[in-house]
C-alpha cells in the first residue's frame, strides 16, 4: 500500500498542474484564515501561503524546480496585472500631472534609498556578494525585481521570497506610519505604499480609495523604471557588491 501510494505521489507531484492546483487552494485557506483572524496584516495571506508552501515543499521533498515548473502560470500573470495599473493611471492622469516634480523626485529618492540601505545594512551583517545582489531590488514588484536580479548575477528565487516579505512587511507598519506622521492625503498614503511595499502596497491602498490606488500603481511603476534603470550602475560601487 505504501509502494502504491509513493508511485502515485510521484507521479503526481511530476506533474505542473498539481502544485499549480495546490498553490490556489493553499491561497484561498490563507485567504480564509487571515479574514477569520480578523484580517491581521500579521497573518497576511501571502505569508500564509509561503509558510504552508514550504512545509508542503520540505515535508513531501519537492524541489523548487519542480514546484515552479507549475506555479510558472501564476508568475506569467504578474506581468499583466502589473500592466493593468495604467488604467487607474490614466483616470487620474490630471492630478498626476499637475504633481509630476514632486512626484519624480520622491520616486527616485524612495527607490535610491530602499536598495541601498537594504544593501547597507546587509553587508554590515555580513552577507555574502550573491545575497546583497539578490536583496538590492527588494523594493520592486515581483517580475521587474527578478529580471533586475539576474542580470546582476543574484538569485532571482532569493529576490521573490525578499519581495514578498519586504511588501508584507510594508503592509504591516504603513498603518502605524499614517497615523504617526498623521497623513491625511489619499495621494499621499498610495504613493507612499506603492512605492515602498510594491504590489502589496497598491492592494492594500485600493482599499482605501481609488484615488490612492491610482497613486501607488504609480509609485510602484516610478520605483521599478528608476531601480531597473540605475541598479545595475549603482551596484559595482556599494560596499560588498565592489569585485576586487
Amino acid at each position: 500500500m505504501n509502494e502504491d501510494f509513493t508511485d502515485i505521489w510521484a507521479f503526481l507531484a511530476a506533474s505542473p498542474l498539481l502544485w499549480l492546483t495546490m498553490t490556489l487552494l493553499v491561497f484561498q485557506i490563507s485567504l480564509w484564515l487571515n479574514r477569520r483572524l480578523g484580517g491581521s496584516m500579521v497573518l497576511h495571506p501571502v505569508l500564509l501561503s509561503m509558510t504552508l508552501l514550504i512545509g508542503i515543499l520540505l515535508l513531501t521533498g519537492t524541489d523548487y524546480d519542480t514546484y515552479f515548473d507549475g506555479a510558472q502560470f501564476i508568475h506569467f500573470m504578474l506581468g499583466p496585472a502589473t500592466v493593468a495599473l495604467a488604467i487607474p493611471l490614466y483616470e487620474n492622469r490630471h492630478q498626476i500631472r499637475q504633481l509630476l516634480l514632486p512626484l519624480l523626485l520622491a520616486g527616485f529618492t524612495g527607490a535610491f534609498v530602499a536598495a541601498v540601505s537594504a544593501v547597507l545594512v546587509a553587508a554590515a551583517l555580513g552577507a555574502d556578494r550573491i545575497t546583497l545582489l539578490s536583496l538590492a531590488p527588494k523594493s520592486v514588484t515581483s517580475p521587474i525585481a527578478m529580471g533586475i536580479t539576474e542580470k546582476l548575477g543574484g538569485l532571482p528565487s532569493l529576490t521573490a521570497a525578499l519581495v514578498l516579505l519586504t511588501g508584507a512587511i510594508g503592509c504591516m507598519l504603513s498603518p502605524l506610519l499614517i497615523h504617526v506622521l498623521r497623513i491625511r492625503d489619499d495621494r499621499v498614503k498610495g504613493f507612499a505604499l506603492g512605492l515602498s511595499a510594491h504590489g502589496f502596497g497598491t492592494a492594500q491602498a485600493f482599499g482605501i480609495s481609488a484615488t490612492a490606488g491610482a497613486f501607488a500603481g504609480l509609485g510602484l511603476s516610478l520605483a521599478g523604471i528608476m531601480t531597473a534603470f540605475l541598479l545595475p550602475g549603482v551596484a559595482p560601487w556599494l560596499p560588498g557588491l565592489m569585485l576586487p
